[in-house]
């Protein structure tokens, strides 16, 4: 048997010594008045805490409106279908869980640096998601016809990028990419070039001189053993789709995913000039 501390006593007979001491300096009478002020206090403390929470509720709502109508239609309606699109992804085996909403919290909080306020507006998004019945063609085929080639990409760079979150990607999570690739019309270079990055982009294979040089075949959307021509043809046909200034219209968050593919880009080729 393992010793237990013991608790400091409670004091929860304090309240009845309260009431016997009414109930003797006065009376009956005492004793409802003392009662009586106990429910006026409980009351008014409910009250005001549902005031301090209407109140917080009401400042966070009005942050949110502000920032909605700070940004751009185009960047709204960008991140809506996002967040729309991740959720029908989470919902591939029928229950979107804890771990997957808050994996995509984390995405927009930590990949996207979304502040506290972005992130009320996110958690909105992602409550009206899991209640939405619309079906993933729809929301796609409203992306397709909505947005130019580069958004698209960065679209699908977004899905890979939160799909690899996770320690270990299904084969269904997968063939959902490869289907949003294809109903999105992204060419399969592209579509190589952007999966083959994630695949094989983790430390353990890249720490060999094969593995780099693997790898930056791979953010290339090559083969390996592609020779110089098709290799500097290969960074400059990425470099035109990836200018940052190309989604621009989107919001700052999404310019940095462009800023941040240009880097990796611009490394990989740098890998082969100095090769």
């Amino acid at each position: 048997m393992q010793y237990q501390r013991h608790n400091q006593p409670g004091c929860g007979g304090c309240i009845l010594i309260l009431l016997l001491f009414s109930l003797l300096t006065g009376g009956f009478s005492g004793l409802f008045n003392f009662l009586g002020m106990l429910i006026y206090v409980g009351l008014v403390g409910i009250l005001i805490f549902m005031g301090l929470f209407w109140g917080f509720s009401y400042w966070i709502r009005q942050k949110v409106s502000t920032y909605e109508a700070s940004q751009t239609e185009s960047h709204n309606r960008f991140v809506w279908l996002l967040v729309q699109i991740l959720i029908n992804i989470a919902k591939i085996d029928g229950v979107v869980s804890k771990e997957e909403i808050s994996t995509i919290q984390r995405f927009f909080q930590y990949n996207l640096r979304y502040d506290q306020t972005k992130m009320y507006w996110v958690k909105d998004l992602i409550k009206e998601a899991v209640s939405s019945t619309q079906p993933m063609e729809t929301l796609l085929g409203e992306f397709r016809n909505t947005f130019a080639y580069e958004p698209r990409l960065i679209l699908l760079e977004l899905v890979y990028q939160i799909l690899y979150t996770k320690s270990r990607v299904s084969d269904a999570e997968l063939k959902m990419a490869r289907d949003i690739a294809d109903y999105l019309q992204i060419k399969d270079y592209d579509k190589r070039t952007i999966e083959a990055k994630y695949k094989y982009g983790n430390q353990q294979q890249t720490a060999s001189p094969q593995g780099a040089a693997n790898q930056a075949y791979a953010v290339l959307g090559l083969e390996p053993g592609a020779d110089k021509e098709t290799i500097k043809k290969a960074y400059r046909k990425l470099s035109m789709k990836y200018h940052p200034d190309k989604v621009r219209h989107l919001g700052e968050e999404f310019r940095a995913v462009a800023e941040e593919k240009m880097k990796e880009i611009n490394a990989a080729y740098d890998f082969f000039k100095k090769k």
